[in-house]
């Protein structure tokens, strides 16, 4: 069968020659000044509109409740014990829990209504909403004033948290005795009690709190403000509008953009044994091999915490939380997924760079073992930390305890993650350099290195979310890293990596490539950039946060009906299964894991990830099952999928052909996605929809309370899960770990050399030449 060969480069002493033309660079220079142009705006309205910190709180009669100093070890105390892997503030942390602010809330109202019925009044219903959203806080002294009901109530919910994490029991889900002490239980009052004021206080000048009325409680009088139902139509409007001017794009240029090409030459591929690699490439091989066993832990670890869902008290008759309690069963899990997936990008793409730069600098393989044991120390250096930080040995606040949700490693462990991935790119630039020196700064090679270089950078945001910086600030910075590193600079990387290696193997011209690169840069950005504020409507920003954040991220569903739209023609380009002299395309189970990415970035990005991301849904919904149900399908369903592709690819050319386990490849596949489909269809969606049915109709609170989660009807669906379970681990990571070490224990077999031809994997048979003209725009 014919399928194209990348043209013939030009020699290193020729002008580098870019193969794309300007107007895509235009487009793409025009989305980023434009993005970073309003989240500049957004940063310095984050710092100077959010909800105040104040410096002390007082009562009515000036005594002091708490002040800035112990709101800020409350919450260092909040991250430090994993209770942001347990429950949540503000609607950002764990499931099973209940979201402290909203819970704070609604026992304070209580109390205070029933101090006003102790008084006599019958119906204090009105004086409660008054005393609640009353804004007695004074910005030139920086002084909150509460009621001296609202005093009481902080006391008697001290007692109620002391009792709570003080009792000698796991039927929570937690450590017994976790908390005792009572100055760490004021502070943690004092932070659940900062972000409870301001879910109800209104905002100067406004008629809605800090948290735009966040979260739903009549107690209050907090309902979906004017904004939320507004905004939320106009995502509406903008992602139909989106989707019609993207067809009508595609239906004007489909042959000038998306996964094609032109006929050139016949080729032959290269089989699995015929291919020389580099000691470096080898070394990827233990990369991948860890990956697997990280990837096995990950899915036991999160089949615990599942487990607490359907059953709190017991684990098949052992006390489970005694020694994995819930929220370190959480960290670990959410952690090893990051781990994993991470770390199979960078040896992803250590393992192309020599295919690309067709030469390895001598000793390229020491500095890859470097890494990995960089890697090795990072990850169980971490793992250790949390768990030291959660049962309350490592001190809160300091730089080996736990942090932030999604950026829960331990800051020690934040700095040296950033300069391992520093040393990657250094590796990448390394292996690359020669050939970088011969090419224009718009091709292929040089998008590859900023692509990546963008890794570590971006990465490193995350840095100013430190565990005493003030919630908002941090939740700002946290989302950076949760979504704009992980949506839009990772995505773009995986979008080159791709694309390279179907350059690689012949099947697409470069120039073809870049449109599709500079293409999935424009369309992502284009939502993802702004789009990062739908993590933020309810953290006390102003307004327009939620506004700009629901607006842009509607627009992130169209590059994802794009790729549903060129999903035939990639896989066209991805499953030639014979080539010119009869050789079988060798990448068959690594494209479909790449057909698998495709199918869950429309679905779990863009379906689920749109449904809680109109602010009238998310006001409802947020930190509920339908969270969690966009996250599984997200992660494990686009970047669990590509970490796995990535290895199948590597592993093909390490295997001899006559030992390459086919069967367990194809088990693998259908295991992991008839699994993960499992998770979320028979449990996490339907689970979703009705706590969501729940808060709506009842109450956030009730919603999120264990009462509810535990409700016999809910535990079914949860036990409903287990068969899925077992399917992906049974019949998706264990076939998977079988694959790794199988190229584990051939990894030196083949051919060993440092410099490559022109062409590794694949020879030319048959060849039109053809002029190397840049791309339209």
């Amino acid at each position: 069968m014919a399928v194209q060969a990348t043209p013939s480069r030009p020699s290193d002493e020729a002008t580098p020659q870019p193969l794309i033309g300007k107007g895509w660079v235009q487009g793409v220079a025009l989305v980023m000044v434009f993005g970073f142009l309003v989240l500049g705006i957004l940063v310095y309205r984050t710092y100077t509109a959010s909800m105040p910190l104040p410096d002390k709180v007082v009562t009515q009669s000036g005594r002091l409740l708490f002040s800035k100093d112990d709101i800020t070890r409350g919450q260092e105390l909040y991250q430090a014990r994993g209770l942001m892997e347990y429950g949540s503030v503000l609607g950002h942390g764990a499931y099973l829990g209940p979201d402290y602010t909203a819970e704070y809330l609604r026992m304070a109202t209580d109390d205070v209504a029933n101090q006003w019925r102790a008084q006599g009044v019958t119906d204090p219903r009105d004086r409660v909403v008054a005393e609640f959203r009353a804004n007695r806080y004074n910005p030139d002294s920086n002084t909150l004033v509460f009621t001296d009901q609202q005093a009481q109530a902080f006391d008697d919910i001290q007692r109620h948290y002391a009792a709570y994490f003080g009792d000698n029991t796991t039927k929570y889900g937690l450590r017994p005795r976790m908390i005792t002490n009572q100055a760490e239980i004021h502070d943690l009052t004092s932070f659940f009690a900062w972000t409870a004021w301001a879910s109800a206080a209104q905002r100067p000048g406004h008629n809605y709190s800090y948290t735009n009325n966040w979260p739903p409680e009549k107690r209050v009088d907090n309902g979906p403000t004017a904004q939320v139902v507004v905004w939320s139509a106009l995502s509406l409007v903008a992602l139909l509008g989106g989707i019609g001017i993207l067809f009508a794009v595609y239906g004007r240029w489909s042959q000038q953009v998306g996964w094609h090409g032109e006929q050139a030459s016949t080729l032959s591929f290269r089989e699995p044994g015929e291919v020389s690699l580099t000691p470096a490439q080898r070394a990827t091989i233990w990369f991948f091999a860890i990956v697997s066993v990280l990837f096995l832990a990950q899915t036991l670890v999160g089949a615990a915490a599942e487990h607490y869902r359907a059953d709190l008290s017991n684990f098949f008759g052992l006390d489970l939380a005694r020694v994995l309690p819930y929220n370190l069963a959480r960290t670990w899990h959410v952690q090893l997924a990051l781990f994993w997936t991470a770390v199979a990008f960078l040896a992803g793409g250590i393992f192309l760079v020599p295919f690309i730069a067709r030469r390895e600098p001598r000793r390229q393989s020491w500095l890859v073992y470097g890494l990995l044991g960089a890697v090795a120390i990072v990850v169980f250096g971490s793992l250790i930390s949390e768990a030291l930080s959660i049962y309350g040995v490592i001190p809160k606040g300091s730089l080996f305890s736990q942090q932030w949700e999604y950026l829960d490693l331990p800051r020690v462990w934040q700095m040296l993650l950033i300069i391992g991935m520093f040393l990657w790119i250094a590796i990448i630039w390394r292996g690359m350099r020669a050939r970088l020196r011969g090419e224009s700064k718009l091709n292929m090679p040089w998008l590859f290195f900023f692509a990546g270089l963008a890794i570590p950078v971006f990465y490193a945001i995350g840095l100013l979310a430190s565990s005493g910086t003030h919630y908002t600030v941090a939740d700002f910075w946290r989302f950076w890293v949760v979504h704009l590193w992980v949506e839009d600079f990772l995505e773009l990387f995986t979008t080159v990596m791709v694309a390279y290696m179907f350059v690689l193997l012949g099947v697409v011209r470069e120039r073809i490539a870049l449109g599709v690169i500079f293409l999935d840069i424009i369309l992502y950005s284009a939502g993802g950039v702004i789009g990062t504020m739908h993590h933020l409507y309810f953290s006390g920003t102003p307004v327009e946060h939620m506004a700009l954040g629901a607006f842009f991220s509607a627009a992130e569903v169209i590059p994802l009906t794009f790729l549903t739209v060129e999903a035939w023609a990639f896989l066209q380009l991805g499953s030639r299964q014979q080539s010119g002299d009869g050789n079988p395309f060798p990448h068959r189970w690594a494209v479909m894991f790449l057909v698998a990415v495709g199918f869950w970035n429309f679905l779990g990005a863009g379906i689920f990830g749109f449904l809680i991301n109109l602010p009238v849904v998310s006001y409802y919904q947020i930190g509920t099952a339908l969270t969690a149900n966009h996250g599984h399908a997200a992660l494990m369903g686009v970047y669990g999928m590509l970490a796995v592709g990535l290895a199948m690819f590597a592993f093909r050319y390490v295997i001899p052909a006559e030992k390459w386990p086919e069967k367990w490849a194809r088990i693998s596949f259908w295991g992991m996605n008839i699994g993960l489909a499992w998770m979320v269809f028979a449990t996490l969606l339907p689970l979703g929809v009705l706590q969501l049915y729940h808060s709506v109709n009842d109450s956030y609170f009730d919603a999120r309370s264990l009462g509810y989660i535990t409700r016999p009807g809910n535990s079914l669906l949860e036990w409903l899960r287990l068969p899925g379970d077992v399917i992906f681990i049974a019949g998706g990571v264990l076939p998977f770990i079988y694959i790794a070490l199988t190229a584990l224990r051939h990894f030196h077999s083949g051919s060993a050399a440092q410099e490559l031809p022109d062409h590794p994997l694949y020879t030319e048979t048959a060849r039109v030449d053809e002029p190397s003209a840049p791309a339209k725009e």
